[in-house]
């Protein structure tokens, strides 16, 4: 007999295992970011626990953060990453709008302590032009700072 798919809905166990799937660090787009500014001679510690948020990067000596932001996590708007999935959508809307609001207010409170927060969405790490000019912004701090 053949087997049965249950849909992801319906079988708690897999939609946990799933979900616990997804990485909150060392994310391809993360190593991407690391590899090019590594590239550009930028020389960073990674996800200080001491600092609001865990930034993804940190360049101590500029005080500045990086922040490499998944864009259906986040709500990169203007993405098409960013959809609100159709099922369970009140669910999705919640939980989504919290990690706007706290992505707010880590850079709220990162600004506060004197920091400079760049954040650098996963759907321009595809676009090296656009990765080396946000990570220039890291550069002007070292000339400046």
């Amino acid at each position: 007999m053949p087997s049965r798919k249950i849909p992801w809905k319906e079988d708690p166990a897999h939609r946990s295992w799933t979900m616990a799937q997804v990485k909150s660090k060392n994310t391809t787009p993360e190593v991407l970011v690391r590899r090019a500014a590594h590239a550009m001679g930028l020389r960073f510690r990674l996800h200080r626990k001491d600092l609001p948020g865990k930034p993804d990067l940190v360049f101590p000596k500029w005080r500045v953060a990086v922040f490499v932001n998944g864009c259906f996590w986040h709500c990169h708007v203007g993405c098409g990453r960013a959809r609100v999935p159709r099922s369970n959508k009140a669910y999705w809307v919640r939980k989504l709008d919290r990690n706007v609001q706290r992505d707010r207010q880590t850079t709220r409170s990162l600004r506060k302590a004197g920091w400079r927060v760049i954040v650098i969405w996963e759907c321009e790490t595809k676009r090296a032009a656009l990765l080396t000019s946000k990570l220039r912004r890291v550069a002007l701090a070292r000339a400046h700072g």
